[in-house]
């Protein structure tokens, strides 16, 4: 006599979890530069990008002495579910950096295969006409890699920014378009 399988019985076999869908996975950019180098500003644009296309946002930052020239730095992570503002060190997808040494200090945050921007700190020094957009000019440069619209990011651009926003959208144009080879 055979037995016939309980059709509404689970298997005991564990079942692997599914990979992540694109959509799935929580990105992770740390932000790092001195005071007064608009590390934390950016920070708030890529927050407000991210909001802007739905995602779930957590931010952390540590700021010092920053008006004397201090470490500034600000984790951004978002994605479908978020829950610790603090990126875990090996982590970090992109370290956007505004300062050499600061982007020397924060580059074992960098997780295997992720993106560090700090050897565009000289090149788009010397671009710069005006080094108060530089910090826009990077999140030009980052907007290539995330998952977010051109206009969530200038959504944001305006959002963040009270003073010189048509300044801050050019530069965020021109970082986009910048040969990052």
């Amino acid at each position: 006599m055979s037995q016939k399988k309980n059709p509404k019985r689970k298997s005991r076999k564990t079942s692997r979890k599914p990979e992540p869908k694109a959509g799935d996975r929580t990105w992770n950019v740390l932000f790092c530069g001195i005071g007064g180098q608009g590390v934390l500003r950016a920070a708030e644009v890529c927050g407000i990008a991210a909001l802007k296309e739905g995602f779930h946002v957590r931010k952390s930052e540590v700021h010092g002495m920053s008006q004397r020239g201090g470490s500034v730095e600000s984790h951004v992570r978002f994605g479908r579910h978020v829950y610790s503002p603090l990126i875990p060190k090996g982590q970090v997808d992109f370290l956007v950096a505004f300062d050499e040494t600061e982007g020397r200090r924060y580059v074992s945050f960098l997780k295997k295969g992720g993106k560090d921007f700090t050897e565009f700190i000289d090149p788009v020094k010397k671009q710069l006409k005006d080094l108060r957009v530089a910090n826009t000019f990077f999140l030009g440069m980052l907007s290539r890699f995330l998952p977010l619209s051109r206009e969530a990011w200038m959504s944001a651009v305006e959002t963040g920014f009270s003073r010189a926003v048509a300044e801050n959208k050019q530069a965020f144009v021109k970082g986009a378009e910048y040969d990052l080879e």
